[in-house]
């Protein structure tokens, strides 16, 4: 296939996702992820260009929804927010890594690396759906998103301390995203506020944005890391310059609209491709097996406590919370370059991830989404 066409292809199937999730109701990242898988089992193959802004992509995901977290209302709530995101990620991991390990007979390594890729909830997905399902602003949605951070707080935790060996390198990432996140944190209103920049043509905000990003990206590759956590905390950090004034939250509006129109339609479609369907048929029953345990875990410990604490919106609480994606591939991708699982381990936990991005999230969106008019908040 000429690298030419790639470019249409993809643009063809971004566009068709569109068109598939504004006629089902369905979020449009499950749409490209399932577009993306058809695509690569049938013999197209991502290219340089599409892996590092599939990247790019991911990370923005990362940001803009660490953005859309009320710091106040998690302040106000964090006990909750605690409680909720430990359960969400404390009982996929152990009972997964118990069924991997005594079931299945996977090695302790891989194992735990299968507990950890299960145990997270993704950030891009459930995200992306609360913005597509109006919910971000409301109580309920913040809730949620606070309780995804600490649910992917466990998950690289987890996988830092079992897995990861710091080198020079590591702690120079380390050093230098906490100087990013202070000095942004501290100073970006210099440029939000800068009457010189605000409302030009060339979005120096939204390209200012980007620059942070790309260098947490650069820091991460050199220290064998990975720039979502930092860009999470960053645009937790700074959520308060976009809730500052209608201007700050027009740029955010607009970052969004940048980002979701082609940057992370490509991070889903690119996801897609890397899943290998003849390797997932031949273990399919360990892939089935890990799907329920994985979804079955999740809600069951979610609900005990969203029953509690966001009684209107419990069971599309806990549905959305057993999502999972993001955090989860970084840590299988981790576990294939490192030799602690192999190819086949590697797309089974992939399909499991993708499977659970899909199945709770259809019915969530089809069935249970919560109507929280009263709640909104600016």
């Amino acid at each position: 296939m000429k690298a030419d066409s790639i470019p249409l292809i993809v643009g063809l199937l971004v566009f068709i996702s569109s068109l598939i999730s504004l006629k089902i109701g369905l979020s449009v990242a499950v749409i490209e992820i399932v577009l993306g898988v058809i695509a690569g089992n049938i013999g197209l193959k991502p290219e340089e260009w599409m892996l590092y802004l599939s990247g790019f992509g991911g990370i923005i995901l990362t940001f803009l929804a660490g953005a859309e977290i009320d710091t106040r209302l998690m302040k106000e709530r964090f006990k909750e927010s605690l409680l909720i995101g430990a359960a969400s990620f404390l009982t996929p991991f152990v009972t997964a890594f118990l069924f991997a390990y005594y079931a299945v007979g996977w090695n302790l390594s891989a194992s735990l690396i299968a507990g950890i890729t299960l145990s997270e909830t993704s950030i891009a997905v459930v995200y992306s759906v609360l913005v597509e399902t109006n919910l971000a602003r409301t109580k309920t949605g913040k809730m949620i998103m606070a309780a995804t951070f600490i649910t992917n707080m466990g998950t690289a935790l987890a996988l830092s301390i079992l897995f990861i060996k710091p080198d020079l390198y590591t702690f120079i990432f380390i050093a230098a995203s906490i100087i990013v996140i202070v000095l942004a944190t501290r100073f970006s209103h210099y440029v939000f506020d800068n009457p010189r920049l605000k409302n030009k043509v060339i979005e120096p905000e939204i390209k200012y944005i980007f620059l942070l990003l790309l260098v947490f990206m650069y820091f991460a590759n050199l220290g064998k890391g990975h720039a979502i956590l930092p860009a999470f905390v960053l645009g937790l950090l700074m959520s308060r310059h976009f809730t500052e004034t209608s201007e700050t939250r027009v740029v955010k509006n607009r970052l969004r609209t940048v980002a979701f129109a082609i940057i992370t339609p490509v991070f889903f479609i690119v996801v897609g491709m890397k899943v290998s369907l003849p390797l997932i048929i031949s273990a399919s029953g360990i892939f089935i097996a890990l799907l329920i345990i994985k979804q079955a875990a999740k809600f069951l410990g979610v609900y005990f406590f969203a029953k509690r604490y966001i009684p209107n919106g419990k069971v599309y609480t806990s549905l959305l919370l057993s999502t999972g994606l993001t955090f989860g591939l970084i840590a299988a991708i981790f576990g294939l370059h490192s030799g602690f699982i192999d190819q086949v381990q590697y797309s089974v936990l992939t399909a499991v991830l993708i499977a659970s991005s899909i199945i709770p999230t259809f019915i969530a969106q089809k069935w249970f989404i919560p109507v929280h008019t009263e709640d909104v908040v600016e």
